[in-house]
């Protein structure tokens, strides 16, 4: 079984430079729609990743790591992809598609795969934060944070860039009883490490050292 992780929240808040800290030759990046990522420490980077190219490695992964980034763009892509349609059937299917891919690494990919979820967030008419969606069918038929174990969410303050790992009452994150302090800082080599060790999943060997952040 694998591991699907969201770690969700706004444009420039961090959720991508929070993959630097990982060992490049342990995790494979798919760019949904960024030309690059925001450092210069160099990670395998598939671009303009569809479906297809997410799934197909993930069907026989090579790497203990899969970020996605940023993964609303598979909904937005399809969704302008298929604009003209008239009717219901591409929202179905919007729905469908990305729920698919989770079950996916839920059910198909190796125990030890970790795949994170780099989405961004939006807020509904009650005022509460969640992952954002296109279309009313994620909303009203399916419940995206409902699909996985663990939803982490960016924070910024005058002390730097942080990662929250429980609902402050007006957002969706949610992690399993004590596999993280409240909050932790923006550093996913920290987040892979630390669900690694509370599940009992054998730890990853850095290949060399890591960067400083």
């Amino acid at each position: 079984m694998g591991n699907p992780v969201l770690l969700m929240g706004d444009s420039g808040s961090g959720k991508t430079y929070s993959i630097k800290t990982l060992d490049p030759d342990k995790v494979g990046v798919f760019l949904v729609e960024k030309p690059r990522l925001p450092f210069r420490k160099e990670f395998r980077c598939k671009k303009n990743a569809t479906y297809m190219d997410i799934l197909s490695a993930l069907a026989n992964p090579k790497q203990p790591i899969y970020v996605i980034d940023d993964s609303q763009y598979l909904l937005v892509n399809e969704f302008f992809d298929r604009a003209s349609e008239p009717g219901y059937q591409k929202y179905t299917d919007l729905a469908l598609n990305f729920r698919n891919l989770i079950h996916f690494v839920i059910n198909k990919a190796p125990d030890n795969v970790i795949v994170y979820f780099l989405h961004h967030t939006e807020t509904d008419n009650n005022g509460k934060v969640k992952a954002k969606t296109v279309g009313k069918m994620l909303d009203e038929k399916l419940t995206v944070e409902g699909l996985f174990d663990i939803v982490l969410r960016t924070e910024i303050d005058s002390e730097g860039h942080w990662l929250r790992t429980q609902s402050n009452g007006q957002d969706t994150v949610k992690s399993p009883e004590d596999m993280f302090p409240i909050r932790i800082p923006n550093d996913l080599a920290l987040v892979d490490r630390m669900i690694r060790d509370y599940y009992g999943m054998e730890p990853i060997t850095n290949t060399k050292k890591s960067e400083e952040k």
